[in-house]
């Protein structure tokens, strides 16, 4: 036996399944206590997230480097009443101002009144403190509390602006890490129960995935904490989903062909070294596809996303090492009872058997496949371009008024400022310009279509400070092109260095370098995707088709995708979504074309081209159908979260994960091999014919 084979099998081995044990064992002992501790080192301000050359990123630094205000952020009140604000209302509101002083940072804005004589607000700057976010949805909520006490009948108040929001969304996101994991958890559960039938079974799985996802969060936790890397709420939430939907991916897999072996060898670790050298190099190469489409993410010029290739790299790293070691060794340990009650008995006539039989209604779907290919890939691919025409009712650009799912404070403010003052008070524009230009900054902001006020400057030494007040929406459509107008006619002053800001100027810039990400990083993925399946098959034309059902596969999910989003009532999506959903639907969904073509390729070598593609999909229908549930089901768990963002992500990735493991793995691709016949392999010599194979001997090929 070979070095490699020696080592590929040494968590099965009589010493090598205790050591990596205790090892893993240590691993999560020490790691365990950094991975509780990884919300500290999330960074969720707007300049982590933007590019460095973006003009947003530009007005932050000149605002932290000249303003004493620049760590604040706007807690904008709102008082109003159908019919006009009474004298009570009006004394109320300046006893309110009074007591928010202690509260604010700096000097509370006067107040301002609507037109219509119905409204008030008042603007409070409380300190952001970055080290303890919860600081701020303190203030805040202190600040609705005193607003609310003592408030005549009818009088509405609501608390809305940057530091609304942001306690709405800390209020929101509190302790939805134990949520989302515990939510992760009991659907993998159900699912491994459901297809295992077994009492004991997975929770072997479930207890090797749970112990790499706490590794994972340990190593982000030192690498952001030590060496730099950069967390955010978006990796942090994603990385456990990842880290579970792929560990039990791989899970499935293995003990599948576990599950093969056994009944073939008498010796359990006999038989789990086999699987593992049977099923390794899928597994390998599936996560290694993964990594370096992660990794593609590194050239993205967004910071959130440049730093979201390292994280879910480390995720997916520990999935794997966790998956070929400690699960085996697991299982090898606790025995073949762990089946109870579809316990495998070793047979030796098992050996000389066709492994179809023992594959029921997938060898039926496989053998129906056979019979007419061309007609069942091309009524696949119909579907799916069918389901991929929903892309037109796609809408990106989701507004600051629509980020929850459900009504928040912050929200109904933004409403009801919109319904007395200009739209755009909840979230102005900074301008930043030298003091030297204030006058024809001013006047050319003045003169900007879109544009309802220009409050009086704010001065910083050199530089002055404009806050722009918009007639739209905020982050709305409308909105962003009045930030386009404002930036072209600040700039056309001379010497003012003006730089614009705010709400929806980060929008537009994040958009923006979003779109030139999608440009580099889709062609990048795809083309890692094609020399991953090109390298591993050894087979250019078979890699052409499946990167083309990749794309198509895409296509459908979206298309879906967005159709579910009208229904729901959430037809906008965030620009950032075709991106990400790309991302994980080809370097995850292309897990079962590497489940599906390894084993094609190693039957094909054995019993020719038609009959190895029809055994490949026997053997593997019920693993690739099961892992496919099983990560949509994680991914599905994001819609707990209580963000649109996060909802709409969680569908896509969840549609396009069923889309690929029930149509196109099963059908669209088996059909499409066959119906090239073994022209499909070329270069590869699988292009020969196998004519000379009898069934006996092919049944012997196969088994080691």
């Amino acid at each position: 036996m070979s070095l490699l084979n020696r080592l590929v099998g040494w968590p099965a081995s009589r010493v090598g399944k205790w050591m990596f044990v205790v090892v893993w064992i240590g691993l999560v002992a020490v790691a365990g206590g950094f991975a509780a501790q990884l919300q500290e080192v999330q960074k969720n301000d707007a300049q982590t997230w933007l590019p460095s050359d973006a003009e947003s990123t530009r007005a932050f630094e000149i605002y932290e480097e000249n303003f004493p205000d620049a760590n604040t952020a706007s807690a904008i009140v709102v008082y109003a009443r159908e019919g006009g604000l009474t004298d009570a209302d009006r004394s109320k509101v300046e006893q309110d101002r009074t007591q928010f002083t202690s509260l604010a940072a700096g000097q509370i804005s006067p107040l301002v009144p609507s037109a219509d004589g119905a409204a008030l607000l008042l603007n409070v700057p409380l300190e952001t403190f970055q080290s303890d976010f919860t600081a701020i949805r303190d203030s805040v909520n202190e600040i609705r509390d005193i607003a609310r006490v003592g408030a005549e009948p009818g009088l509405t108040v609501h608390v809305t602006g940057q530091a609304g929001t942001a306690a709405d969304l800390i209020d929101a996101f509190d302790g939805i890490d134990s949520t989302l994991l515990l939510a992760t958890v009991t659907v993998v559960t159900i699912i491994l129960l459901l297809v295992y039938r077994s009492p004991f079974l997975w929770l072997i799985p479930l207890i090797a995935v749970g112990i790499s996802s706490q590794v994972a969060n340990g190593v982000v936790y030192l690498l952001a904490k030590h060496a730099g890397l950069l967390v955010n709420g978006q990796s942090a939430s994603i990385l456990p989903v990842l880290v579970f939907g792929v560990g039990t991916d791989y899970a499935l897999l293995l003990i599948a062909r576990y599950r093969e072996e056994l009944r073939r060898h008498e010796d359990r670790q006999v038989a789990m070294a086999i699987a593992l050298r049977r099923s390794l190099p899928a597994i390998l190469a599936s996560a290694s596809t993964v990594v370096i489409a992660l990794g593609c993410l590194l050239a993205a010029t967004m910071n959130s996303t440049r730093g979201l290739g390292p994280v879910l790299i480390i995720g997916i790293v520990a999935a794997f090492l966790a998956m070929s070691t400690l699960l085996p060794a697991l299982l090898v340990i606790l025995g073949r009872w762990v089946f109870w009650p579809r316990v495998p008995r070793y047979q030796a006539e098992f050996v000389q058997t066709d492994t179809l039989a023992d594959h029921g209604v997938w060898s039926r779907i496989a053998e129906r496949v056979r019979r007419r290919p061309r007609v069942i890939w091309a009524a696949s691919a119909a579907v799916l371009a069918g389901l991929a025409l929903g892309i037109t009712s796609l809408s990106t650009g989701l507004p600051s008024d629509k980020l929850f799912l459900n009504e928040v404070d912050s929200t109904t403010g933004q409403e009801l400022l919109a319904a007395h003052f200009p739209a755009g008070s909840s979230a102005p524009l900074d301008v930043f310009a030298r003091a030297s230009a204030e006058p024809a900054v001013r006047a050319a902001a003045e003169r900007t279509e879109g544009v309802a006020r220009v409050a009086p400057p704010e001065p910083g030494g050199e530089w002055v400070h404009l806050t722009v007040v918009m007639t739209d929406t905020p982050s709305s459509p409308e909105a962003e092109v009045t930030v386009d107008r404002l930036r072209d006619a600040v700039h056309a002053v001379p010497g003012a260095d003006a730089v614009v800001s705010g709400a929806t100027a980060v929008t537009v810039d994040t958009n923006r370098a979003t779109q030139r990400d999608e440009r580099l990083i889709i062609p990048l993925i795809l083309l890692v995707v094609f020399l991953v399946l090109a390298v591993l098959l050894r087979a250019v034309v078979m890699a052409v088709l499946l990167l083309a059902s990749v794309v198509l596969s895409f296509a459908a999910a979206l298309g879906l995708s967005s159709i579910i989003f009208n229904a729901l009532g959430y037809p906008q999506v965030d620009n950032t979504l075709p991106l990400f959903g790309f991302l994980f639907l080809v370097a995850l969904g292309v897990d079962y074309t590497i489940f599906l073509m390894t084993r094609a390729r190693e039957e094909v070598a054995a019993v020719g081209h038609q009959s190895g593609v029809v055994r490949a999909l026997g053997v593997t229908g019920a693993v690739i159908t099961s892992a496919g549930l099983v990560l949509a089901a994680t991914f599905a768990v994001l819609a707990v979260l209580p963000t649109v963002n996060s909802m709409q992500q969680g569908v896509l990735v969840a549609v396009g994960v069923l889309l690929d493991a029930s149509i196109v793995r099963v059908l669209l691709v088996p059909a499409l091999a066959l119906d090239v016949g073994p022209r499909s392999w070329w270069p590869s010599r699988l292009t020969l014919p196998r004519s000379d194979v009898s069934p006996e001997a092919a049944d012997r090929l196969v088994v080691p």
